[in-house]
C-alpha cells in the first residue's frame, strides 16, 4: 500500500448522485435543534448531511462522495440501495405494505425458513420471532429465557451494548453511551474479558478460562445460585471491537447451563458473515447458544430485528399472548430475504474474510509507524483500532481519537468511534467494499494519524 501522505482520491465509481433540491444543511440543523430531542446523538463538529447512498459510498447535499466505513452503524450489509434489495422493496410496497402476524402472509414464513437454514445443523436453532429492532430482540430474548427457566437473574458483561430500550440499557454497564439509568433489576455484570486492557492478555493461553471464572463468582455471590440467562456479543461492538478470548464462551456457557440458565448470543453486529470466518459470530468460538438475537445487517437498513431459538424454549412463550404489530411485516421481510439472498449467492462472507484481512494488514502496518495505535483487533469487516497516549501505560487517547475521526471525515472517510474511553476507531464498512477502497481508507488514516501526532 502506498505511503504517500498527499490527500488521496476515492476509487472510481460509476454513479452520479441526483441533484439535491431540499432545505440547506443550515436549515436542517436549525430545524433539528428546534424540533428534535437534544438527546439525539450527532457525529462531527461540522455535521455532514447525507442525502444519497450507493453501495459502499454516501453523498452529501453538494454531491460530495464519502467512503462509508461504518455501514450506518453496522446496518448496511451488502451496500446502500443494492439494486436487488431495492427491487424487492419496491415490488412488495406496490403490492401490499402491511399485515400483522394474526393473518397468513408468505414473506415471513419463507424468510424464517431461509434464515433458520443458516444455523449449524443439529443446533436446534430453528424457531424465529421478528421484531422492529435489536433492542426489542434482546428484550424478547430475556423474556423468553425467564419464561423458560423460571429464574429471573441475568448475567451480562461490562462495556457491552444491547440496545436503547429501558430493559436493554439495564443489560449494559460501564458503556460508552453512559446511559442515565441504573442497571436493570436482576442484572449482574461480569468483568469484560478485554485481552488488551485486562489482567489476562493476548499471550496468556488460559485467558479465556481465567476471565470466565469471574462469571462463576458473579453467579455464586450475586445471584440465588441459578440464573435465567447469560448474554454477550461475540465481539463487543460499541465497546470497541473487544474480542472474546479463546475458550471464554465455552467455559461460561457450561457454567450458566449448570445453573439451569440459557445462553444468548447477541449477533446484531457480528452476524450475517461480517466476521468472515463464520456466518454467526458464536461459530468462531465452537459453541452453540440457546437463543440468538439479530437486527441491523439482517435487512440492509430495514427497521427489523429477530430472535432465533430452539422449539422447546419458544414453547415457553406460547403459555401467554405474544404479539408485535410491525414485527415480520411484508416489506421488512422482503428486504430481509433479498439481503440474505445476496449474502449467500454473492459469497459476501468470504469477501468479508478476504477484504477484511487486507484491511487489518493495512491497519497493523499503520500500527508499526504510529505510536498512538495501541491495538488493532477484530475479525473480517468488524475491526477496531485503539489509540493510546503511551503504549506502556496504555493511557486512553480519547482526544487524539476524536481528531483522527474528524480529519478522516474531512478527507472523505466516515468511520465510527467507541470504547469506554472513546478512544477506539470502529471500522465496519458495507461488505461490498473493494481492495481499492481499503487502500484509500488506509491512506486517509495515515494522514490523520500523522497530523494528530
Amino acid at each position: 500500500m502506498s505511503e504517500t501522505l498527499r490527500a488521496p482520491n476515492l476509487p472510481a465509481f460509476d454513479h452520479s448522485p441526483r441533484a439535491y433540491a431540499g432545505p440547506t444543511k443550515a436549515e436542517v440543523l436549525a430545524m433539528r435543534r428546534e424540533f428534535l430531542s437534544p438527546a439525539i446523538l450527532m457525529y462531527y463538529k461540522e455535521p455532514v448531511m447525507i442525502v444519497e447512498g450507493a453501495m459502499q459510498y454516501l453523498f452529501d447535499e453538494t454531491g460530495r462522495r464519502y467512503l462509508d466505513g461504518f455501514a450506518g452503524i453496522v446496518t448496511v450489509s451488502v451496500g446502500h440501495c443494492h439494486p436487488r434489495v431495492i427491487e424487492a422493496i419496491r415490488e412488495q410496497n406496490e403490492r401490499f405494505q402491511h399485515t400483522t402476524t394474526i393473518y397468513l402472509h408468505p414473506n415471513i414464513a419463507t424468510y424464517a425458513k431461509k434464515l433458520a437454514s443458516t444455523f449449524p445443523k443439529g443446533s436446534g436453532l430453528s424457531v424465529c420471532y421478528f421484531t422492529n429492532s435489536g433492542s426489542e430482540a434482546n428484550d424478547l430474548a430475556i423474556l423468553m429465557a425467564r419464561a423458560f427457566t423460571g429464574s429471573f437473574d441475568v448475567v451480562a458483561l461490562r462495556n457491552a451494548y444491547h440496545g436503547m430500550s429501558p430493559s436493554a440499557m439495564g443489560l449494559t454497564a460501564l458503556n460508552t453511551w453512559k446511559t442515565p439509568v441504573p442497571q436493570g433489576f436482576g442484572v449482574h455484570h461480569a468483568r469484560c474479558p478485554d485481552m488488551y486492557r485486562g489482567a489476562f492478555g493476548y499471550g496468556d493461553p488460559d485467558a479465556g478460562a481465567k476471565y470466565a471464572a469471574d462469571v462463576d463468582e458473579v453467579i455464586r455471590f450475586s445471584t440465588p445460585g441459578k440464573v435465567a440467562a447469560f448474554i454477550a456479543e461475540p465481539i463487543q461492538g460499541v465497546g470497541g471491537a473487544v474480542e472474546m478470548p479463546d475458550g471464554y464462551l465455552e467455559h461460561v456457557y457450561k457454567s450458566v447451563r449448570n445453573t439451569g440458565g440459557v445462553c444468548i448470543s447477541d449477533e446484531v453486529q457480528t452476524g450475517f458473515g461480517r466476521t468472515g470466518t463464520a456466518f454467526w459470530g458464536f461459530e468462531n468460538h465452537g459453541v452453540t447458544p440457546d437463543i440468538v438475537t439479530m437486527a441491523k445487517g439482517m435487512g440492509n437498513g430495514a427497521p427489523c430485528g429477530g430472535v432465533v431459538t430452539r422449539p422447546e424454549i419458544a414453547q415457553a412463550l406460547a403459555q401467554r399472548l405474544h404479539f408485535n404489530t410491525f414485527g415480520g411485516n411484508p416489506v421488512s421481510m422482503a428486504q430481509c430475504e433479498a439481503t440474505l439472498d445476496v449474502i449467500l449467492e454473492e459469497n459476501i462472507q468470504q469477501r468479508a474474510h478476504e477484504i477484511g484481512g487486507y484491511l487489518k494488514d493495512g491497519l497493523m502496518d499503520l500500527q508499526k509507524r504510529h505510536a498512538c495505535i495501541g491495538d488493532v483487533r477484530g475479525k473480517g469487516l468488524m475491526l477496531g483500532v485503539e489509540l493510546v497516549e503511551d503504549r506502556t501505560t496504555k493511557a486512553p487517547a480519547g482526544a487524539k481519537c476524536a481528531a483522527v475521526f474528524e480529519r478522516a471525515k474531512d478527507l472523505g472517510l466516515l468511520i465510527g468511534k467507541g470504547g469506554l474511553s472513546g478512544n477506539v476507531l470502529r471500522i465496519k464498512p458495507p461488505m461490498c467494499i473493494t481492495r481499492e477502497d481499503v487502500e484509500f481508507m488506509v491512506r486517509v488514516l495515515d494522514i490523520a494519524f500523522t497530523e494528530a501526532g
